[in-house]
């Protein structure tokens, strides 16, 4: 199945950064099945491949030849936040891996004799900050904290690609439901063991997203040329953490009753606990939703069920 730009014409060749990560590898495949032609930027040269386009955020480098004539650009690459306690090289480490490499691919596609259709650049609801019970769209403003202006840099880093006349699509992920990563992956042994919790005092909500409707929406904003600008990329129904906790303690038919301690997250994670852990940011996908998209797994327990293959 190709997807059609704005121009009408057929998207039948994509680059995606980050294609060996969660989504990245998982999006590859799906395109693939679907017709497309998928190439991936990485960080290893492989003159023989014509597949693999080489880069390094770091020093400026990018096979910018490769590039041209591409139809689209998937951008996901960027170091993970959760990986560790946040350091200050550690958040000038997080920063600088959005904000180079988008800034490297956007300029590089913007001086393209044939530039792409289109840019898809992954952002994160954390743009929003910590906003309690507040119902958020995409018009709301940025938020404080470290992760909203890492958001706020990551995309405006896009900018040489619109003002280039590329169509170009920013999506606010929240936290992906997968067992191969991210929250899930991290959670899922305490689950499992019987020791799973709520975290903190529970009240604060998620905006989650099954893996298979992150990568619909994907595809998804790829031929459609209404979509561009920002999308808040979460399921309709946010939940609390508590929630959460209760929810996934059924799907896997195991108690939950030993919750996290406020104190005990601070003492371990430092500013990554206030800003990942114990945030509350109900974000809804408003956007997504009046230009049609149609959720797959929009409540939490189907969508836990498919992911953990507990149907």
């Amino acid at each position: 199945m190709n997807t059609t730009d704005q121009d009408g014409e057929k998207v039948k060749s994509v680059v995606i950064s980050g294609a060996s990560g969660m989504v990245g590898s998982a999006l590859a495949a799906r395109l693939s099945e679907h017709g497309f032609s998928v190439r991936r930027l990485v960080r290893e040269k492989a003159e023989n491949d014509p597949d693999v386009i080489f880069w390094d955020p770091a020093t400026g480098e990018i096979e910018a030849k490769k590039l041209d004539g591409i139809g689209a650009a998937i951008h996901l690459a960027g170091e993970n936040v959760a990986a560790g306690r946040w350091t200050a090289a550690r958040k000038e480490r997080i920063l600088e891996s959005r904000t180079q490499g988008t800034t490297l691919l956007t300029q590089t596609l913007a001086k393209l004799k044939n530039p792409p259709a289109v840019l898809v650049s992954a952002s994160g609801i954390n743009y929003y900050g910590d906003r309690g019970d507040a119902v958020i769209s995409e018009d709301d403003p940025v938020g404080k904290g470290f992760l909203a202006d890492v958001c706020r840099q990551w995309e405006a880093a896009t900018q040489p690609a619109e003002e280039a006349g590329i169509r170009v699509v920013r999506l606010r992920i929240g936290p992906v439901l997968s067992p191969e990563g991210g929250m899930l992956k991290k959670i899922l042994p305490p689950f499992l063991a019987g020791a799973g919790g709520r975290i903190g005092n529970g009240r604060q909500f998620i905006s989650w997203i099954a893996l298979p409707d992150l990568l619909a929406v994907l595809e998804y904003a790829l031929g459609n040329s209404s979509i561009q600008g920002a999308y808040n990329v979460v399921a309709p129904n946010p939940v609390t953490n508590a929630e959460f906790t209760r929810t996934l303690a059924k799907v896997l038919s195991r108690p939950a009753f030993l919750p996290v301690p406020t104190f005990g997250l601070r003492l371990a994670f430092g500013e990554m606990a206030d800003e990942m852990l114990l945030s509350s940011t109900r974000a809804l996908p408003q956007r997504l939703e009046a230009a049609g998209f149609q959720f797959q797994y929009p409540e939490l327990e189907k969508a836990l069920r498919k992911v953990l293959d507990k149907d």
